[in-house]
């Protein structure tokens, strides 16, 4: 399901708690001594606030062609290992790279999804991505699984949104400080 604005409730979220959700993730951020230690507090932090199984956080590669992970919460190694995304190989993150917000709310019943038996066996049953935006570029992919099916709302996609522009102005602090380590 492509996300123009989103519809449907499953996991509300009232603009209140996001804001105080947003104000904590603030303070993380400002506490974590670099950036990869900022990147695995986000995706600690997004997996409890908003109750789903797992989170990871991809950065496209210098040729960007591929998105690889530079922070992880929830997902066990073994999935986590499947390596990097390739684009070409992977029509749902082009479209994420494009400003797309995808969610899928039954991976089973989607055609679309890679590595379907991978995820079966991690016990994911729905996914909301969102773009990593900096500037006028797409930097990357942040993505929430749950273990139920989950129809993500509005708020839902607001606040992951709204993470993923925090990653992307942590990435751009590095960036600036010239401390990046990772793949950007």
């Amino acid at each position: 399901m492509f996300l123009d604005s989103a519809s449907s409730v499953c996991y509300p979220f009232c603009m209140k708690m996001n804001s105080s959700y947003i104000c904590r993730l603030c303070g993380e951020i400002a506490e974590a001594p670099d950036l990869s230690s900022t990147l695995k507090v986000l995706a600690q932090n997004i997996v409890k606030i908003m109750n789903v199984k797992g989170c990871t956080i991809r950065l496209l590669d210098e040729k960007r062609q591929t998105l690889e992970i530079v922070a992880a919460y929830g997902l066990s190694k073994n999935y986590l290992k499947k390596g990097p995304v390739h684009i070409k190989e992977h029509p749902i993150d082009r479209k994420i790279l494009q400003g797309k917000t995808i969610s899928t709310k039954d991976i089973t019943k989607q055609k679309h999804v890679m590595y379907l038996e991978d995820l079966k066996r991690e016990g994911i049953a729905s996914i909301l991505s969102v773009p990593l935006i900096l500037g006028a570029e797409t930097i990357g992919v942040l993505r929430v699984y749950t273990t139920e099916i989950r129809d993500f709302d509005a708020d839902s996609v607001y606040f992951l949104s709204t993470v993923a522009g925090l990653c992307a102005l942590a990435l751009d602090n590095a960036r600036f400080r010239g401390n990046v380590p990772l793949p950007l």
